[in-house]
């Protein structure tokens, strides 16, 4: 239950480190890990400070010299271990330290094996994919660099950098790159040259050292901050057979701090050159093209047609002349044709018609209805008949004889 407390009510020091001391106690035992930053021996009693391997903080280790002298060869300062220690709080004195029954040193292959489940939990996170990661711009503005304070990584990326590319500029971050505080200060680096539009890539170099020396660039906030970074990083740690998980999350490794430069910088002698032979490229080919239309143009225009444009005009016009006079010749034979068949047809109708009848002496008698008399029954007598001649027709009245 929370104590309760008033301005009128206090409760004296004792009481409050009291309590202190016997919240503590009731974590119990734990495992611990950290690095010695300090250790100094007292008769029979060590005091050590251990450092959190990532975060700036430390806490108090008291055990007797034989748990320290347990472990083979007894560790020193710089060295990782774990320990198997029970909070304590002296309410006497109001101090906290971890009283160690137990301390193990952290091998090589305890490291690794630690590195290598980190590596496969990030992996299955999807923060080392090939799809994530980015290209490279071909020719950055400004190059930001992460690396050591003085150290050979930031000359040799300077100096790789400018022999390529001599307008080339940096903004450089120097760090810390090993020890408890390196990973805190990468980080910050990092977001820093993130949040500066101008920087298009950023170069995070180091020189080659031990397993232990490059456990910063393999810490899982570094990790998470690269992946989360809008900037494309290079990774350009220890050596090549040198692979921090740092190499893993970069849009690009480079083996060396020098083969870092060569990737964010182009060279600007073998752009000189490409652009030389690009060029040469595009002479012969576009004088092959020009050959090529000269050499169908010059077919195109020995043609007959093109030669001599003026005689297949002639004998085009001849040959509509010809076309023409054949035209008229048939139909005027048509005309002349179709004349004859019409007089021979006008003969015929004149030879068949009635009037032609008539101007032979004959005539038609024909009755008031226009109706032709064909026998002498048809009329009676006194009835007003017409008789028609070839030219003119006179009116009779039927009589009986």
């Amino acid at each position: 239950m929370p104590l309760e407390t008033s301005e009128q009510s206090p409760v004296p020091v004792r009481t409050v480190l009291r309590l202190v001391g016997e919240w503590i106690g009731r974590l119990g035992r734990v495992w611990v890990e950290g690095q010695i930053a300090e250790l100094t021996r007292r008769g029979g009693t060590a005091f050590i400070t251990l450092r959190d391997p990532v975060a700036a903080v430390s806490a108090r280790v008291i055990c007797s010299t034989a748990v320290l002298d347990a472990t083979s060869p007894p560790p020193a300062v710089g060295a990782r271990v774990v320990i198997w220690a029970k909070p304590e709080f002296n309410s006497a004195k109001g101090s906290f330290a971890l009283t160690a029954s137990q301390i193990k040193a952290v091998g090589i292959g305890e490291l690794l094996a630690r590195l290598e489940r980190r590596r496969v939990a990030l992996a299955a996170e999807g923060l080392f994919a090939a799809e994530r990661k980015r290209k490279l711009p071909f020719l950055p503005g400004t190059v930001g660099l992460i690396c050591g304070r003085d150290s050979a990584a930031e000359r040799d990326v300077l100096r790789n950098a400018a022999r390529r590319w001599p307008a080339v500029r940096f903004r450089v971050e120097q760090v810390a790159v090993q020890g408890s505080r390196a990973s805190e200060e990468i980080v910050d680096a990092l977001q820093r040259l993130d949040a500066d539009r101008s920087v298009d890539v950023i170069i995070i170099a180091r020189g080659g050292g031990s397993v232990e020396d490059l456990l910063p660039f393999s810490d899982e906030e570094l990790v998470r901050a690269v992946a989360a970074c809008v900037t494309p990083v290079v990774s350009a740690i220890g050596h090549e057979q040198d692979v921090p998980l740092l190499d893993l999350v970069a849009d690009v490794r480079a083996s060396t701090p020098t083969d870092a430069a060569r990737r964010a910088v182009p060279d600007v002698a073998e752009q000189l050159e490409l652009i030389g032979q690009l060029r040469s490229r595009a002479r012969r080919s576009l004088a092959g093209r020009l050959d090529r239309e000269s050499s169908w143009l010059a077919a195109m225009t020995s043609r007959p047609a093109l030669a001599s444009p003026m005689r297949e005009i002639d004998r085009q016009q001849e040959m509509i002349l010809g076309l023409a006079d054949r035209a008229r010749r048939a139909v005027g034979g048509r005309l002349n044709q179709a004349s004859d068949d019409l007089a021979h047809m006008r003969a015929r109708l004149i030879a068949l018609s009635p009037a032609a009848t008539l101007r032979r002496g004959y005539a038609i008698v024909q009755q008031a209805d226009s109706a032709v008399v064909l026998s002498a029954d048809q009329v009676t007598e006194g009835e007003l008949l017409s008789v028609r001649f070839a030219d003119s027709q006179l009116p009779v009245t039927a009589g009986r004889h």
